[in-house]
C-alpha cells in the first residue's frame, strides 16, 4: 500500500469523525458527500491538505473530539506540542500533572479520534523511538519528517 493510499484512507476516519454528528460513521460515501457539502467538511479537507503540501503548521478548525475527562485533558495536552517537534509520553503524563500515568497516557493518545490535527504522530517513546500510532509507523514516520522532526 503506498502512502497517498494510506494516507486516503486515513483521511477518510478522520473526516468521518470530525463529521460524525453529520453522517453515518458506517458509511463512507455519505461522508465524503459531507465533506464536499459541509463548510465544516470543507475546511477541515482544506486545511489538511495545506498541512500535507507543507503550507500549514497550526490547524484553526472547530473540533469535538469524544472521549473520557482525562482522554480530553490527554488530547488538549497533545495540542499544545509544537509542529516540528516530538515528546515522550512520559512528557505528555507531566503536561497532565501525572507522570505516574505514563501507560494511560499511551492509552489515551491511542484513542485520539482526530489523528493529524490532535498531533499524537508528535509522541514518541522516551527512548527515542516510535512506538504505535493509529495510522501505523510509516504514516506516523512520513509526517514527522513531513515536519522535519526526524
Amino acid at each position: 500500500m503506498t502512502y497517498s493510499m494510506l494516507l486516503e484512507e486515513k483521511l477518510n476516519l478522520l473526516n468521518e469523525a470530525l463529521l460524525e454528528t453529520d453522517v453515518d460513521r458506517g458509511n463512507v460515501e455519505n461522508c465524503i458527500g459531507a465533506i464536499e457539502n459541509n463548510e465544516k467538511g470543507i475546511l477541515y479537507t482544506t486545511q489538511l491538505f495545506e498541512y500535507l503540501e507543507g503550507k500549514r503548521e497550526i490547524f484553526d478548525l472547530p473540533i469535538n473530539p469524544r472521549g473520557t475527562d482525562f482522554q480530553m485533558s490527554v488530547w488538549n495536552a497533545l495540542l499544545t506540542i509544537p509542529f516540528g517537534t516530538t515528546v515522550s509520553y512520559t512528557y505528555v503524563a507531566e503536561l497532565i500533572g501525572d507522570v505516574k500515568k505514563v501507560r494511560a497516557v499511551a492509552n489515551a493518545i491511542g484513542k485520539n479520534p482526530i489523528m493529524i490535527v490532535v498531533p499524537c504522530h508528535r509522541v514518541i517513546g522516551k527512548d527515542g523511538k516510535m512506538h504505535g500510532f493509529g495510522g501505523g509507523i510509516p504514516l506516523k514516520r512520513y509526517l514527522l519528517n513531513l515536519e522535519n522532526a526526524l
